[in-house]
């Protein structure tokens, strides 16, 4: 190894040298999220540019690395290949505290650590994976190598004499690493176990009945990934095996399978041995037991009873696309299968609540896991559209306008059983503008009202105009009136007289009217009833709070409210539509 204006290094590192490399280097940073940050309470440690170092290694590096490969679980056919990440030098007390490191290239799966032979100690290398931990020295006369996969969590304890110098290095996977299980005597087990999870009603919590049986299987990995690093041939060590087996046993069973990444959410009963010792002085703490400060070390936390899991899958690898895909699907506990618990997992965060009088004492812990999801293939549809309802309007209307209407309306009415819950999704401007283009597309009248129920009359926007005039115009006045009432449904005045519906929705009320108002008689009609159960909830909320004292958050309510309409009102009236107004009430309050 060869650094320029230096010359080579030799081994063991000498004083002289290490602090040559030191006037090359800068403070070493760290990623937080989105930003990359310098906190020498975080990561304290030189970090030297890697343009001007130059390493040669011998033919037994192959030799190294092919058997890191096996080590780490990965197939013969594939290959790792170094990329010099960055050359670091921790000084006398520097550290780096626990943490993950994050993918640099879409092939990396490891990281390989190489310490350069030095006279140092302390400095060691923890890594720790599924809640066991191991520590590895440098060698004074000899060079040492420890390659983990990139999601194993790690940290380099204080150098308390000496300097440690080191070589990081990303680990790239070429070649696929999925493997044909299909002759696995296994794989018919397996097929067999899917079919019986498939068929076996679940038992109601807190009930002896049986309810139907699960409509998914999510079989949690051991191993975390990130959305850029989810990928059928990057599985890492035995999840790739298994990948393979429930790959196969899916395809027996005639079912689907989807590669996805999970958010799990644990509450425990838990306590705190030593309230005293947590909130006190922490002088005597161990000074190797350095933490991330963004994350919580919940290790002091007893814990007793679980309370609840929930477990919502995030992104998965679409069955049909090949494509990254963000979802949203919350999955019960009859659904979830794993070979290591969560519990044997370390959390990424905690959180720890203590007794607040009638509640609290409890940890909450959340991870990230990837998980298997499988489902019968006849239920293919409806699986997919529980997860990610944009994609499934979207399918609806595709299929719709290539004239295989029957087949269409078939698959809309599969939702009914879990759509009413599409009101409550993300993004909900945009899903509606999805609903209403199906709702057309399906030529339906009960299924157009299905697919729009679960939205509220607020979520109509200007955009969304000439999509609901033709609706209106299609399908009737007793229809939109019906669905008119659907969405009004959850107007009603709170306790404290505040509208559910926000200033935002009379503000653009005009808009949209006028939108509406192009379509002809029956869009006009439309907007004239949109005008008239706005009205009726506009005075059904302001009402009561007039009646009551006016507290400083019923007036800045009142004052938002106030201002939208008088614009409205001076701007342009009822929104074009005959220029009839109704009675407005007689109100005192900030310009009322």
């Amino acid at each position: 190894m060869a650094v320029d204006g230096l010359g080579p290094l030799r081994f063991p590192i000498a004083d002289e040298q290490a602090v040559q490399l030191r006037e090359l280097g800068r403070r070493a940073r760290f990623g937080r999220g989105e930003q990359t940050l310098t906190d020498p309470e975080v990561r304290d440690t030189w970090e030297i540019p890697k343009e001007p170092v130059h390493v040669e290694w011998t033919e037994a590096f192959t030799a190294v690395l092919d058997g890191m490969r096996a080590e780490l679980g990965l197939p013969p056919h594939c290959q790792l290949m170094p990329e010099l990440h960055s050359v670091l030098l921790y000084e006398t007390g520097q550290f780096f505290v626990p943490h993950q490191d994050s993918e640099k290239d879409d092939a990396m799966v490891a990281t390989l650590v190489v310490s350069l032979p030095s006279a140092h100690t302390g400095g060691e290398l923890v890594v720790e994976h599924q809640g066991q931990s191991k520590k590895y020295r440098g060698l004074k006369t000899a060079v040492s190598l420890v390659a983990f996969y990139s999601d194993c969590r790690h940290q380099v304890l204080p150098v308390k004499s000496g300097n440690r110098v080191t070589l990081t290095y990303n680990l790239l996977l070429r070649g696929d690493n999925q493997v044909s299980a299909t002759e696995s005597p296994l794989v018919g087990d397996l097929a067999t176990a899917l079919l019986a999870h498939f068929a076996t009603p679940v038992v109601l919590p807190y009930s002896s009945r049986k309810g139907k049986p699960p409509a998914r299987l999510a079989y949690l990995l051991d191993h975390e990934y990130t959305a850029r690093g989810l990928s059928w041939s990057r599985l890492k060590g035995s999840d790739s095996a298994r990948g393979a087996l429930l790959r196969a046993a899916a395809e027996r069973a005639d079912c689907e399978i989807a590669l996805a990444l999970a958010e799990i959410q644990e509450t425990w009963d838990a306590y705190d041995e030593d309230e005293d010792a947590w909130y006190g002085d922490h002088e005597d703490e161990d000074p190797d037991g350095y933490q991330d400060p963004g994350s919580t070390d919940d290790r002091q936390y007893v814990l007793q009873d679980l309370i609840e899991t929930s477990t919502t899958l995030t992104h998965w690898i679409g069955p049909e696309t090949g494509r990254l895909e963000d979802i949203s699907l919350d999955i019960s506990d009859a659904e979830v299968a794993s070979t290591t618990p969560t519990t044997d997992m370390t959390p990424y965060s905690s959180e720890y609540e203590g007794y607040m009088g009638n509640y609290g004492n409890t940890l909450d812990r959340w991870y990230r896991r990837a998980a298997l999801v499988i489902w019968p293939r006849n239920q293919g549809f409806a699986s997919r559209a529980e997860a990610s309802p944009g994609w499934a309007l979207d399918e609806l209307a595709a299929t719709a306008r290539a004239g295989k209407i029957a087949e269409a309306r078939e698959a809309a009415r599969s939702l009914e059983s879990f759509w009413h819950a599409a009101g409550r999704y993300p993004g909900q401007a945009e899903l509606l503008g999805k609903a209403l283009e199906a709702a057309r597309e399906l030529d339906d009248a009960q299924v157009a009202t299905m697919l729009l129920r679960p939205f509220a009359l607020e979520r109509l926007i200007p955009p969304h105009g000439p999509a609901f005039a033709a609706l209106a115009t299609h399908y009737g006045d007793i229809w939109m009136d019906g669905l008119l009432r659907y969405w009004t449904e959850g107007w009603r005045p709170s306790s404290y007289g505040l509208a559910q519906a926000p200033s935002e929705w009379f503000e653009d009320l005009p808009r949209l009217c006028a939108a509406l108002s192009t379509g002809g008689t029956a869009s006009t009609a439309a907007a004239r009833r949109i005008i008239e159960v706005s009205w009726t909830m506009f005075t059904g909320q302001v009402a009561p709070a007039l009646d009551g004292p006016l507290t400083s958050r019923r007036e800045a309510w009142l004052t938002a409210l106030g201002g939208a309409m008088r614009r409205d009102h001076r701007g342009r009236g009822q929104a074009g539509i005959d220029g009839r107004s109704p009675e407005r009430p007689q109100a005192h309050a900030n310009g009322w």
